[in-house]
């Protein structure tokens, strides 16, 4: 590296190898320069904002659906027993099973184990974003209707 940037610690100055290492400032300069680049952090939104919209859509006629929440693409949807007013597990855990079984991988989550939660990457092609919200509304329409 230059010598301006590897002498500038003066003796004692770096504690341990993971603190102040040029190769690790330089990777990390690197990784923060595709983020703001490739406008990741506008995509993590856009896709976010993507999945609330149908996930509220499904909502509408779907009133078991009492929650959906999260920042950018790190998303929940929230579901509850309408007859019992309590949450529902059983719900959450048969949209998981039903969307496994067509190849989606989703998780349950939550105190109650009622909340399917959403942290797919934010570079998932709008392709497989669209068949993995398709396969969502799909599995929580059957499960709903078991």
């Amino acid at each position: 590296g230059r010598a301006e940037i590897m002498d500038a610690p003066g003796p004692g100055g770096l504690g341990g190898t993971y603190g102040g290492s040029p190769i690790g400032v330089a990777a990390a300069h690197a990784v923060l320069d595709v983020i703001e680049e490739e406008k990741l952090c506008e995509r993590a939104n856009a896709l976010g904002a993507r999945l609330k919209q149908r996930l509220a859509s499904i909502r509408e006629d779907v009133p078991e659906i009492v929650d959906i929440r999260g920042p950018g693409f790190m998303n929940a949807v929230e579901f509850n027993d309408v007859k019992k007013g309590l949450p529902s597990a059983e719900l959450a855990n048969a949209v998981r099973l039903k969307a496994l079984d067509k190849g989606l991988i989703l998780l349950t989550c939550g105190v109650y184990g009622n909340v399917i939660r959403f942290l797919s990457p934010i570079t998932i092609q709008d392709g497989v974003m669209t068949e993995a919200l398709d396969i969502l509304e799909t599995s929580i329409r059957e499960a709903r209707a078991a």
